[in-house]
């Protein structure tokens, strides 16, 4: 089995909530009938030398590895299915405790009018025929990337060696 991992390049990312709209009508959600957004993107305020900075960070759930929301969860609705490690919902076993959203530190568990959980999917159907997710795909900037853990490493791993280079070279 392939572990997946979603990369977010901060410096990229302008908020312009392009994956988060992506998600949603790629999973048939409707808002305004009370179903929640599996993707969201959020802004964060920093100061920073008497200036403010602004950071936007889109969030989903992110298929961990050792999930914890798989050992919270009291019935098995959350399992992991397919090449892509998704980790899954069944919505026919869900009680609707809530178990997993105190067990996800990334507070990734939504719930619908229905009281049952409902998450990122990995737009698994896309992943197993060798697409990217939807969110990843409609990003303007390429802020987002996916793609199977080691490589997402090497990559993130590269792009730190240059800077680095980059600054002891100056």
């Amino acid at each position: 089995m392939r572990q997946y991992a979603f990369y977010l390049d901060l410096n990229r990312c302008v908020g312009c909530q392009a994956c988060a709209v992506a998600c949603m009508d790629q999973n048939d959600l409707l808002l305004d009938q009370g179903q929640p957004a599996w993707r969201r993107v959020f802004t964060v305020e920093d100061e920073e030398a008497g200036k403010i900075k602004i950071t936007y960070v889109t969030m989903a759930c992110m298929h961990c590895h050792d999930a914890p929301c798989i050992m919270a969860c009291p019935t098995g609705a959350i399992h992991r299915e397919g090449r892509g490690t998704a980790v899954l919902v069944n919505s026919s076993l869900c009680i609707g405790c809530h178990s997993c959203a105190m067990a996800c530190p990334f507070g990734v568990p939504r719930f619908g009018l229905d009281g049952k959980m409902q998450k990122c999917r990995l737009c698994i159907e896309r992943v197993e025929v060798g697409l990217e997710p939807a969110c990843v795909l409609t990003c303007p900037t390429r802020a987002l990337k996916f793609g199977p853990v080691n490589e997402i490493t090497v990559q993130i791993q590269t792009r730190a060696a240059s800077k680095l280079a980059r600054a002891v070279s100056l």
